[in-house]
C-alpha cells in the first residue's frame, strides 16, 4: 500500500515537473500569419498576429490581436490553468463573449474543447489545439463543424514563430 501511494505521488509530481518545462517552453513573444474564417460560412481571410505568452508553473496566459488590413481585426485571449495534464479556462475570440475551455495536453499539443458564450456555427462546441511546434514555433488552430455538411471545418490556423 505504502509502495503504491508513493508511486501515485510520484506520478503526480512527474506530471506537475512535466507541465512546468512545457509552459516554460511557450512562454515569451510570438508573431506570425494564419487564416480566419469569421463563420464556417464566410470566406478565409489572410491575417498577421502578435501575441504574448506569460506562463507559471501551472497557467498559461495567451493574449494578443490579429489583423488583416481593413477588414478584420480582433484581439484574442486564452488563459489556462494546468492540473497535471489537464487544463481549463477561458477564450475571447469568436466575438461571441467569454467561451469556456476544458482539456489535456497530449505531447506538444494541448487539446481544447470550447464551449462558446453563444451559437456559433449552428452550436456551441469547437475544438481548440495550441501546440507546440520545434524549439521556436507555435501554432494556433480551432476547427468547428459546418452546419450545412457535418463536416468538420478549421476555422482559424495560426502559426507564430518567436518574435
Amino acid at each position: 500500500m505504502a509502495a503504491a501511494s508513493a508511486l501515485v505521488f510520484a506520478s503526480g509530481s512527474f506530471a506537475h515537473a512535466d507541465e512546468t518545462a512545457f509552459l516554460k517552453s511557450i512562454a515569451g513573444s510570438w508573431n506570425g500569419e494564419g487564416t480566419v474564417k469569421v463563420r464556417a460560412n464566410s470566406p478565409t481571410i489572410n491575417v498577421t498576429c502578435q501575441f504574448t505568452s506569460d506562463t507559471t508553473p501551472q497557467s498559461l496566459s495567451l493574449g494578443g490581436k490579429c489583423t488583416s488590413l481593413a477588414i478584420f481585426s480582433r484581439n484574442i485571449s486564452a488563459d489556462l490553468k494546468a492540473t497535471g495534464s489537464q487544463y481549463a479556462g477561458s477564450y475571447v475570440g469568436a466575438g461571441t463573449g467569454t467561451a469556456g475551455l476544458d482539456g489535456q495536453r497530449d505531447g506538444d499539443t494541448i487539446n481544447l474543447g470550447i464551449t462558446w458564450a453563444k451559437e456559433v456555427n449552428g452550436d456551441r462546441r469547437a475544438q481548440m489545439t495550441i501546440e507546440k511546434v520545434g524549439d521556436s514555433g507555435m501554432r494556433l488552430t480551432t476547427v468547428d463543424t459546418d452546419p450545412k455538411t457535418g463536416e468538420s471545418i478549421v476555422t482559424s490556423r495560426i502559426d507564430l514563430r518567436r518574435g
